[in-house]
């Protein structure tokens, strides 16, 4: 699939009667993410160096649509999560409706928020990228326009005529997000969003510490947690600590960083976690929610207090091993990031 979206998009790119690049889903999600069971299995059986390939060429799929010199328009209408995000959230357009979900929840079976998730949650409203990357929150359509994922909301209704009417973008003179703002609508942000509440997510997410966002959560919910407070902090300490401090990290890094950088830090973190250098997390998180589904999962470190800096450290560093070669994005100097995060 990978390499097909890839070839597409090239044709594309290269053909001077192709105005805009649509991508969308058939049935009830865009993209719920990447096949972790078969990456995990493949490793498993000894084949951890097929499952880095396949990590390589989704990066760089996802570096070639944030790069593409055509508009892209994603239509989400349903569940756009992980690596999903990662194909969506960096085109030019990104059209949701009532059905669609973002979410990144990856630090639940010990891996982390990464298809660059460091680069365009670390662009939203003050430490709202953080929130959502550490606890897993699902968004909505509105609270996705709201907080800049997604930049038009259209109900489901309308979806596939938006789709036919851009179509014909081809042979007319009108402008896209003229087409779209013609069927786009006003979603309203529910009044017990988590969005509503960017001033208590700030003051808490932008702490220096896990352990000290915690501890500022817990504060707030003194005086009668709201559901979200509940739910941030049910999430986080159920986790995987070390996936938890690694984001953090890695999101704060990619704050001032280019895409590349951001992917190409990924790449890196990925090979740690699919090599076990520090923990097993990522292997006994899929286990317990993909695989058996106990929902039990036996962390190593168990506790955020037993996450050392030097382990996440660790984690940063290349890897110095000849069949893990670094990320080598192809050169896009003549392209634009279409992005507009």
């Amino acid at each position: 699939m990978i390499y097909q979206i890839k070839k597409n998009l090239q044709m594309c790119e290269n053909d001077p009667s192709v105005k805009l690049v649509i991508l969308k889903a058939n049935g009830k999600a865009f993209s719920a993410g990447g096949d972790v069971v078969s990456v995990i299995m493949s490793s498993l059986a000894g084949h951890w160096i097929y499952a880095s390939m396949f990590y390589k060429k989704l990066l760089t799929l996802e570096y070639f649509i944030a790069t593409c010199r055509k508009p892209l328009v994603s239509l989400i209408n349903g569940l756009v999560m992980g690596a999903g995000a990662g194909l969506s959230i960096n085109t030019m357009f990104r059209v949701v409706t009532e059905k669609a979900v973002f979410a990144m929840p990856e630090a639940s079976i010990g891996l982390f928020p990464d298809v660059g998730a460091s680069y365009f949650l670390s662009r939203l409203p003050g430490y709202f990228g953080e929130y959502i990357g550490l606890t897993g929150a699902q968004l909505d359509g509105a609270e996705m326009v709201a907080c800049g994922l997604a930049t038009h909301f259209v109900p489901s209704v309308k979806i596939n005529t938006l789709e036919n009417v851009l179509q014909t973008v081809t042979n007319s003179n009108l402008p896209i997000a003229e087409v779209i703002e013609t069927f786009a609508e006003k979603a309203n942000v529910k009044e017990d969003s988590s969005f509503r509440r960017l001033e208590i997510i700030n003051k808490c997410f932008s702490k220096g510490t896990l352990e000290e966002i915690i501890i500022c959560l817990e504060k707030e919910s003194e005086n009668g947690a709201e559901e979200w407070i509940k739910n941030a902090l049910s999430s986080m300490r159920s986790s995987c600590p070390l996936s938890l401090k690694i984001f953090l990290k890695s999101i704060r890094t990619g704050r001032v960083q280019n895409i590349e950088q951001c992917l190409y830090r990924d790449y890196t973190i990925a090979g740690h976690f699919l090599r076990r250098t520090i923990s097993n997390d990522f292997y006994e998180g899929t286990r317990a929610k993909l695989i058996d589904k106990d929902n039990k999962p036996k962390w190593e470190p168990s506790k955020l207090e037993l996450v050392s800096e030097e382990m996440v450290d660790q984690c940063f560093r290349d890897i110095d091993e000849e069949e893990m070669d670094c990320l080598k994005l192809p050169d896009r100097s003549n392209s634009q990031i279409a992005s507009r995060l």
